[in-house]
């Protein structure tokens, strides 16, 4: 059997093709699944996917008509796919329940340092040769509060992070991790949270009770001084409010890996072309606003487990097997 696999990185290619050899034979498309390329995916029946193809009616429509019955999603994060539609449809539909939480997790903290000691601005000084230290002033960590929304497994390796710099930690979630409890996180409201943190992280999955949790009033909440960063999903901050306060001066630095309209964007080299939105065209000119692509994931630890647990879904899919990572079963 032949899968066809969108939205695939050059540096994750070699890992997919030495993964799925002696398998099944994969096709790696660098475009991502959308309604104007879901008609190559005609005669395969196993697609793999990416979290910023769109798996929206339309195309699980297209995808059904030309024979595909199984999606094999490498990530996570699943909002991007029409389970409903999916189901009627009787395609089974996997994703990646559990990967390296360590790489999402570092990658926070990659950020939140960056803008905090100013790294982007410094190291663009002294390529010109400007050793000036004005405005390269930071904070230290230590004895600072961190708060953290969501305690799942990659919030609890962020927590861990915090711990070592010796920082107060706050947390906010719909169930205590009693692991984080063990490192002297109190579990508050989320209110509180954000108006004591110094550091706020986000690691709550997107879902309708989750989208746009940071809104107007919970930014207005924060400190004027505090550093926000989201490794997350897009959809959890409300960029356009964000945009409002950071032009108002506040916060010492925000740091985004995700942006809620990312999608068609991120991953896409860009560089040539005119930038139509707006709001992102604004956020990437504030001095301590600090957005990359969606990389936080991307470690070769990660993406190999990725890799992996989306080969064991589809040989689970052709064995007739079901485990954690069905999100629509086999009917």
């Amino acid at each position: 059997m032949e899968i066809l696999a969108f939205g695939v990185q050059a540096d994750e290619k070699p890992l997919i093709e030495q993964a799925f050899r002696g398998h099944h034979e994969v096709r790696c498309l660098d475009v991502f699944l959308n309604e104007d390329t879901a008609p190559i995916a005609a005669g395969y029946e196993v697609v793999c996917t990416s979290v910023n193809c769109d798996l929206g009616n339309h195309v699980l429509q297209t995808l059904a008509a030309g024979g595909t019955r199984m999606v094999a999603q490498r990530s996570t994060g699943f909002n991007n796919i029409d389970l409903k539609v999916a189901e009627r449809l009787a395609m089974t539909v996997s994703r990646v329940s559990y990967y390296s939480p360590h790489s999402v997790a570092e990658f926070a903290w990659t950020l939140a340092m960056a803008v905090n000691r100013r790294i982007v601005r410094a190291s663009t000084r002294t390529r010109d040769f400007d050793f000036r230290l004005d405005g390269l002033m930071g904070r230290d960590m230590h004895g600072r509060t961190a708060g953290v929304l969501g305690t799942g497994k990659i919030g609890e390796a962020f927590a861990r992070i915090a711990h070592g710099f010796g920082m107060n930690l706050l947390g906010w979630d719909v169930a205590e991790n009693p692991a984080c409890m063990q490192l002297g996180m109190r579990y508050v409201a989320k209110e509180r949270l954000l108006a004591e943190s110094d550091l706020v992280s986000l690691h709550v999955p997107l879902m309708p009770e989750t989208s746009r949790l940071i809104d107007a009033d919970a930014l207005k909440a924060m400190k004027d001084d505090a550093i926000l960063i989201n490794s997350s999903r897009g959809g959890l901050i409300d960029t356009a409010a964000l945009v409002v306060e950071l032009r108002e001066g506040r916060f010492t630095g925000v740091g985004l890996d995700v942006y809620e309209a990312e999608a068609g964007l991120f991953f896409l080299d860009k560089s040539l072309q005119a930038v139509e939105d707006d709001t992102l065209a604004r956020l990437v000119t504030f001095p301590n606003v600090l957005v990359t692509s969606h990389q936080a994931y991307y470690t070769e630890d990660a993406v190999g487990q990725i890799v992996e647990t989306t080969l064991r879904n589809v040989l689970d899919y052709k064995a007739g097997r079901r485990s954690e990572n069905v999100l629509v079963p086999r009917s």
